[in-house]
């Protein structure tokens, strides 16, 4: 297969954010730099940011508990977002949310930008909440994000498991987006990472068109083909 043709190709140092729109018919690259990583992550309808990441609808639509090549993000309008169509990692969390301060404070002390600036110590809700600000929305705007390159396991209690070194430095996920999205991203640490001091991984990004064919990858669920349809009727009535 030949190599894509990288648009561009930022760096999102650990404990850091960022967010974007990714346009349709591209593909968002995420790269785990150094191995253990997590990138939290949401998703809204670039044209009506109401419709947004519904982490419900994507499991039970898919019979999952977590998200790997092959399946699809689904919006809480039953429309595609984007699906995933690579992925060297093989298991991304969908149920633990984000740390937030108290947590952070909990586990790993204070370090505030007055002081430390860039080292400081921020959490993945604040690094969100930093990035929905620049787009007009805020915390009620937070849902159940996904948690890419994190491996979490539940027992037969119910009991959930951070699985330690579960991503290995290189390892990738390709998004393939078939709607306008804001995405979100913070690389704060998973809330259940049990690591100490505070040092979480950066993770690179790269865009490139998405390669013809490979949304197939995801139409062997029957829930998937209706909401990409969902996404061409969507486009068909309108919306840019």
């Amino acid at each position: 297969m030949n190599q894509p043709i990288i648009i561009w190709k930022p760096t999102i140092p650990g404990g850091c954010h960022w967010s974007g729109i990714i346009r349709r018919g591209t593909t968002l690259r995420l790269i785990d730099v150094d191995g253990g990583a997590n990138a939290a992550v949401l998703f809204f309808n670039q044209e009506e940011k109401l419709e947004r990441y519904n982490m419900a609808d994507t499991l039970k639509s898919q019979h999952t508990f977590h998200l790997t090549k092959g399946h699809a993000c689904h919006s809480d309008m039953g429309r595609i977002f984007c699906c995933i169509t690579a992925d060297t990692c093989g298991w991304h969390d969908t149920v633990c949310g984000l740390s937030d301060t108290s947590l952070i404070q909990q586990k790993y002390g204070t370090a505030r930008f007055q002081e430390h600036r860039n080292q400081m110590f921020r959490s993945g809700l604040d690094g969100l909440l930093i990035e929905l600000g620049k787009w007009d929305l805020g915390m009620r705007d937070i849902v159940a994000n996904i948690n890419f390159f994190s491996k979490v396991t539940a027992d037969t209690s119910g009991e959930l498991a951070y699985q330690f070194d579960h991503s290995k430095a290189g390892d990738y996920v390709d998004l393939s987006f078939v709607m306008n999205t804001l995405v979100v991203l913070s690389t704060a640490p998973h809330p259940l990472d049990p690591k100490k001091p505070y040092q979480p991984g950066a993770v690179n990004l790269e865009l490139f068109n998405t390669p013809p064919q490979v949304i197939k990858e995801c139409l062997h669920i029957s829930e998937n083909i209706r909401a990409l349809q969902n996404v061409q009727n969507f486009y068909c009535e309108g919306a840019k």
